[in-house]
């Protein structure tokens, strides 16, 4: 009788270890599981106890496993988003497969959008097909900000989304340098805006030629950090640099022809940049003015005056309303420079009797008690009449915007604030309480000037980053937050007043931190989430 005991002892053990095996055999959840899967039952097996014994119990099945996700983060880009609602998913990635692909009956408006980031991302363009698993699809839809989108990854799928043109085309920004920081974008949605409307690069290619294929990559680069603005400072005392058809005499060498000028823009319209031209006058004219002799600014000693043109000779008038309306279809951008800063005839101690041709002018346009800066304002007022009819936002200087006057600036001139040490120049609050809206250029933080003169230095990325925001009009100190809206954003300023200091790449190189810094704070007003060496480390990455 051994035998048949021996025999029911090796079958138990063997039945035991079976089902052990199969338990080990579940794969075990991960540390991002929702909760951690219990053991299988081990088998049941027949005994010795005979039939009066209960039927063994057949084993519970192994349920299959499922994959879970930890709850997604925000991507990381530059600027910031404002807002990603994350949730549990494998994001998305491209693959080869993938398309972008544009909603029906956008396509006409978001096509150079979704070509551009399917090169970018090595996806094909999809045109008006129906979205599906792994494409990225673009539309226009709803009500909602300028320049806002809703960016969304669900089901394998990104959904970009915004009610215009632009904010769809940063919704593709984000998702670009999504899978550049972290290789997919993650699942969930962002919806983003940007806190300022204006913001950008203020660029002088007057005293240093800047070549075209240079000036456009810096507009690919303010691109993807959702700058929409590049001032273009092309009229100085050191040189004209566009062509000319009605004053050809004025235009130095090396410039850049108008074919030139209309691909320049032509880029910037697809990047959602405007180009913002800037005559600047009546003084910074001395180009203009070694055509021009007899049109330049002499005091009553008969000394010229840099830069200046005799703005009570209509002559001078002509010729720069000229040049306005000739350039003017040539930027179809929507705003306009008009200059107005450092006449230097307001930085005589007394102008009024150092020259006596303006203040004579002035007096016979605004009477008697009239000064030579009225006579200066009206100048701008007059310029801005010239450029108007376009339908363009009228900008200037704030050092050409003069109190206690007999006339004032036109109330719809924009005050680009750059300083607070210039003739003229008063504290922002007084531009602030008339009503004024403000662009801040902050020449303690935003200039950057070539050869650092006049106690000028470099800006770094980490000051921008760490102590500016666009309330801080003015050295260091912030107006208060509730002169906020009528602060329309700020550019950082590349001045060439020491042309040959650096090199172009040298220039490129010098304001990458700052202007991905000056991105950051004009898209979002609150404090960066990310300390200065994580920001600098995903500059890099980007």
């Amino acid at each position: 009788m051994r035998k048949p005991r021996l025999h029911r002892r090796v079958h138990t053990i063997a039945t035991a270890t079976a089902a052990a095996l199969a338990t080990f055999a579940v794969p075990s959840c991960t540390a991002a599981s929702d909760e951690a899967r219990a053991p299988a039952a081990p088998s049941s097996s027949t005994t010795a106890a005979g039939p009066a014994e209960a039927a063994p119990t057949p084993p519970a099945p192994t349920p299959a496993p499922t994959q879970s996700y930890r709850l997604s983060t925000a991507p990381r880009t530059i600027p910031a988003v404002q807002e990603h609602v994350p949730a549990r998913g494998p994001g998305w990635k491209p693959a080869p497969e993938a398309r972008v692909v544009v909603a029906q009956g956008d396509a006409a408006a978001l096509s150079d959008e979704a070509k551009m980031l399917a090169g970018e991302l090595g996806l094909t363009y999809g045109d008006s097909a129906a979205p599906r698993a792994g494409d990225v699809e673009l539309s226009l839809e709803g009500a909602g900000k300028p320049e806002s989108y809703t960016l969304t990854v669900k089901d394998g799928t990104v959904r970009i989304k915004g009610p215009d043109e632009a904010g769809v085309f940063y919704g593709t920004r984000t998702l670009k340098q999504a899978v550049k920081s972290a290789g997919s974008a993650p699942e969930g949605t962002v919806n983003d805006a940007p806190a300022k409307p204006q913001r950008g690069l203020n660029l002088d290619i007057a005293r240093k030629h800047f070549t075209p294929d240079w000036i456009e990559d810096r507009l690919r680069e303010m691109a993807d950090l959702k700058l929409n603005q590049l001032g273009l400072h092309f009229s100085d005392d050191q040189a004209f640099r566009i062509q000319s058809d009605s004053h050809p005499e004025i235009v130095s060498n090396p410039h850049l022809t108008k074919a030139q000028v209309r691909q320049i823009t032509a880029l910037a319209s697809r990047l959602h940049i405007t180009v913002v031209p800037e005559i600047d006058s009546p003084g910074h004219l001395g180009a203009v003015l070694r055509a021009h002799p007899d049109l330049q600014l002499r005091d009553v000693q008969g000394r010229a005056v840099k830069g200046a043109v005799d703005i009570s000779n209509p002559a001078s008038a002509k010729l720069i309303d000229d040049l306005l309306r000739e350039y003017r279809p040539l930027f179809p951008g929507g705003a306009w420079h008009l200059g107005a800063d450092e006449y230097q005839a307001l930085v005589y101690r007394d102008p009024q009797a150092s020259f006596p041709q303006l203040a004579r002018a002035a007096q016979q346009r605004y009477g008697p008690s009239a000064r030579v800066q009225d006579l200066a304002t009206g100048w701008l007022n007059d310029r801005a009449d010239v450029v108007r009819p376009s339908g363009k936002a009228l900008k200037a200087w704030n050092d050409g915007f003069f109190a206690g006057g007999v006339t004032s600036a036109a109330k719809d001139i924009q005050v680009e604030y750059w300083t607070g040490k210039e003739i003229g120049a008063r504290p922002p609050l007084e531009y602030l309480r008339e009503g004024r809206k403000l662009v801040n250029l902050n020449d303690e933080y935003l200039y950057y000037v070539l050869g650092e003169p006049n106690q000028f230095t470099y800006p770094t990325g980490r000051r921008i980053y760490e102590e500016w925001n666009p309330l801080v009009l003015r050295g260091t100190t912030p107006v208060p937050a509730s002169y906020g809206n009528q602060i329309l954003g700020g550019r950082l300023a590349i001045w060439a007043d020491l042309a040959g200091a650096q090199t172009q790449a040298q220039v490129a190189d010098g304001i990458r931190l700052p202007l991905a810094a000056l991105s950051q704070k004009v898209w979002d007003s609150r404090a960066p989430q990310l300390p200065w060496s994580g920001f600098q480390a995903l500059a890099d990455r980007l």
